[in-house]
């Protein structure tokens, strides 16, 4: 595994344009992990599917801090640019159903006070997606090595 991982570190393209995507990615995340723990608390509880057997509150308070820590990872870990990738697209895909129950449930939080709004919103999680893996190059690198 880990010499698979430091092949895709090898493979993956880097670019200004990619370098300003990861580290503009990674202070987003920061942002919003800040924004869990503090003044946004209560708009990410409206997030979290009721279905979830966990406390609304601890799962705000660890989701900001792994978005904090992914951030962080974005900006800092440049060597491990390929790896963090995958792992930021991981965690934008399992956060995901919070924003389908937000829409399900036709709760209000962050402005999004319409099934429309709501709706709108959910075509952003596949980019941020994007967004992860190709400014990380982890989608190119994958690729290539699958030849």
């Amino acid at each position: 595994m880990t010499t698979t991982l430091a092949r895709l570190e090898k493979k993956a393209p880097a670019s200004v344009p990619r370098t300003i995507g990861r580290i503009g990615l990674g202070a987003i995340l920061v942002m919003a992990g800040i924004s869990h723990l503090t003044f946004a608390r209560d708009d990410f509880q409206a997030q979290v599917p009721t279905w979830l057997p966990l406390d609304k509150d601890f799962v705000v308070l660890a989701s900001g801090a792994v978005e904090i820590t992914l951030g962080s990872a974005l900006v800092a870990l440049p060597k491990h640019r390929v790896a963090v990738g995958f792992v930021v697209a991981a965690f934008f895909i399992a956060i995901f159903p919070g924003n389908i129950s937000q829409l399900l449930t036709r709760t209000d939080a962050f402005g999004l006070d319409s099934d429309a709004k709501r709706g709108f919103r959910l075509i952003f999680q596949p980019l941020l997606v994007i967004w992860a893996l190709w400014s990380t190059g982890a989608w190119k690198a994958w690729r290539s090595s699958r030849r």
